[in-house]
C-alpha cells in the first residue's frame, strides 16, 4: 500500500469518527440549546441555532417551582445506599463463585444467570406485593436493601469472569503463609480488581441516578421523590414548560458527566481488562 492511499484512509477514518460524534453530541447540544430558551424560541420555524436572548431564569425556575433541593438529597440518599450494598455484595458473591469450591456452586451459578432473562416488568407485582407485605412501601428499603443481596446478577458475572482470569497460585501462596480466603479476598482480589470494581461502581451509579420506574412505583409522598420524577412534574397532561424541564434536565445530567470526565481512564481500563473466560 502507498503512502498516498494510507494517508487517504486515514482522512477517510478520521471523518467517519467525527460525523459519528457530532450525531452522538447532537442531542446533548439540542438540551443545551433548549434549556437556554423560552417556549416560542423552542418551536420556532425554522429553528435557532443559537439562543436569543439567553434565557438564564430557566435555571433558577426548578428550584422555585419545586423543592429541587430535596430531590437531590433523596437521590443521592439511595445512590449511596445502593451503591454500598451492590459493590459489598457483587464483589463477595463473584469471588465465591471464582475462588471458593463448594457443592453445587456452578448449577446456582446457572440457575442465577436465567434470571437475567426475566424481564423487570415480569417480577414487578410479586416484588411489590412482598414488600406491601412487610410494610415498606413508601420508603427507601426496596431501593436500597435488594443491592445488599446480590447488587446485581450482571454485576456478579462480569466480577466472577474477571477474578477468574487472576492466577490461581496467588491464593496458594496466601494459603502457606497461613492466610484465609478472607486475606485473599481483600489483600489480593480487590486490590487486583480496583478497576473493574469501578466499572461496576459507575454503571451502578448511572443506573440508579437515572431510575425512574422504581421511586415511581414504591414512592408515593411528594417529600421523599427523587429528581427523576421531579422532572415529570414539569410535563402535564395538556402542557409542558420545555424550557426548564431542558433546564433541569441538564442540572440533574452534568453529575453523571462529571463522573464519566474524571473516571474515564479507569472506566476504559476496567472494560478493557474485565474479559470473558469460561
Amino acid at each position: 500500500m502507498t503512502t498516498f492511499a494510507f494517508r487517504w484512509q486515514r482522512v477517510l477514518l478520521y471523518a467517519v469518527l467525527i460525523i459519528g460524534s457530532l450525531l452522538c453530541l447532537f442531542p446533548f447540544y439540542w438540551l443545551v440549546r433548549s434549556s437556554m430558551m423560552d417556549l416560542a424560541q423552542i418551536f420556532e420555524m425554522p429553528p435557532k441555532w443559537i439562543p436569543e436572548p439567553f434565557v438564564w431564569r430557566n435555571f433558577i425556575e426548578p428550584f422555585e417551582q419545586l423543592p429541587f433541593g430535596r430531590y437531590f438529597l433523596n437521590t443521592l440518599i439511595i445512590v449511596v445506599g445502593t451503591l454500598i450494598g451492590t459493590l459489598l455484595s457483587s464483589t463477595i458473591a463473584a469471588y465465591s463463585f471464582s475462588r471458593m469450591k463448594w457443592v453445587g456452586r456452578d448449577k446456582v451459578f446457572a440457575i442465577l444467570l436465567t434470571s437475567m432473562m426475566l424481564p423487570f416488568a415480569v417480577t414487578l407485582i410479586p416484588t411489590f406485593i412482598g414488600w406491601q407485605s412487610l410494610g415498606l412501601i413508601n420508603s427507601y428499603a426496596p431501593l436500597i436493601v435488594p443491592a445488599f443481596f446480590g447488587g446485581g446478577v450482571f454485576n456478579i458475572f462480569l466480577l466472577r469472569q474477571f477474578y477468574m482470569t487472576l492466577p490461581r497460585e496467588l491464593d496458594e501462596a496466601v494459603f502457606v503463609d497461613g492466610g484465609n480466603h478472607f486475606t485473599i479476598f481483600t489483600r489480593i482480589i480487590l486490590p487486583l480488581s480496583r478497576s473493574a470494581v469501578l466499572v461496576i461502581g459507575l454503571f451502578t451509579f448511572l443506573n440508579t441516578w437515572n431510575d425512574f420506574m422504581g421511586p415511581l412505583v414504591y414512592l408515593n409522598d411528594e417529600s421523599k421523590f427523587t429528581l427523576a420524577i421531579g422532572l415529570q412534574q414539569f410535563q402535564g397532561m395538556y402542557t409542558a414548560q420545555w424550557g426548564v424541564l431542558m433546564a433541569a434536565s441538564l442540572i440533574i445530567v452534568l453529575p453523571a458527566i462529571l463522573l464519566f470526565v474524571i473516571f474515564q481512564r479507569y472506566l476504559i481500563e476496567g472494560i478493557a481488562l474485565t474479559g470473558i473466560k469460561g
